[in-house]
């Protein structure tokens, strides 16, 4: 049996994970906006600097992604400090995409040069005798490739709002999308692992781990549609039909996932 990563233990595995060192970005992402620029650089310097010190004092090594954190994000602090009032305005409006594009050229680039950064991370949740695999390897790729198509989607929505449609700050442009994307990311991250040691315990002959069901992927979408609808509402994004409906289809199909993941391994997979 193929064992990636160990089981899940809270604080520690989401230190050990690589969402440590994505969530300033995220958090970055989502608050710049017009008037946000200040909150949103402390926020994701203060979560790069809270997470890197929670990691280090459990004795964890220092990451690639943590360093280009604190560098990316202290220098926009610094910058932010002594900037003029038209510096702040135009890095309001520009500095999400800059730091969907930032992150994109560090993902890929670490792909480049055969170290993904989500390998950093792996490692301290496998066996050392699978770090210099190659399933270990494309694992860490594949998820770092998810990663990087999330930020490079995220910033191509940016520029069509500010450029195309001229609105920065949209409902659906500048909140919506982004998070959706980021969402999956996550669950690729987390159902990703556990997807390939079944199947590779399973070609090994080993079929007492089961197979996580492709459904792992898009658990968010019902609770997260629901969200959007309810949204809507309640920030007055007409027509309130769509609302209603999205709400409606977040419910009926959360229900409709819950009864499939029930249903017995050996239905879903004679599909």
């Amino acid at each position: 049996m193929v064992n990636l990563r160990s089981k899940p233990r809270l604080l520690e595995t989401f230190l050990e994970s690589p969402l440590a060192g994505l969530l300033p970005w995220i958090a970055m992402a989502i608050l710049v906006g017009p008037d946000r620029f200040e909150v949103a650089v402390c926020t994701a310097l203060g979560l790069s600097l809270l997470f890197t010190f929670l990691g280090h004092k459990r004795g964890t090594s220092f990451k690639l992604l943590e360093l280009f954190d604190l560098a990316y994000f202290g220098t926009l602090a610094v910058i932010g400090l002594v900037a003029s009032d038209s510096l702040i305005t135009w890095l309001e409006q520009w500095a999400g995409e800059m730091t969907n594009i930032a992150l994109v050229v560090f993902a890929f680039g670490s792909i480049l040069i055969r170290n993904p950064f989500t390998l950093q991370y792996a490692r301290e949740q496998a066996p050392e005798e699978l770090w210099n695999t190659p399933i270990f390897y494309r694992v860490n790729r594949n998820i770092t490739l998810v990663w990087g198509g999330a930020f490079a989607v995220n910033a191509l929505v940016g520029l069509f709002a500010d450029v195309v449609l001229g609105e920065p700050n949209g409902f659906w442009t500048g909140w919506i999308i982004p998070l959706g994307t980021l969402l999956f990311a996550v669950a690729f991250t987390e159902w990703y692992p556990d997807y390939v040691s079944a199947r590779e315990a399973a070609a090994a002959g080993d079929t007492s781990e089961p197979i996580p069901p492709w459904t792992g992927l898009i658990d968010f979408l019902p609770p997260f549609v629901t969200a959007v609808g309810i949204a809507m509402l309640v920030t007055d994004n007409d027509p309130d039909w769509v609302a209603i409906l999205l709400i409606v289809i977040g419910a009926v199909s959360g229900i409709a996932m819950r009864q499939y993941s029930n249903k017995p391994e050996s239905a879903i997979l004679e599909r």
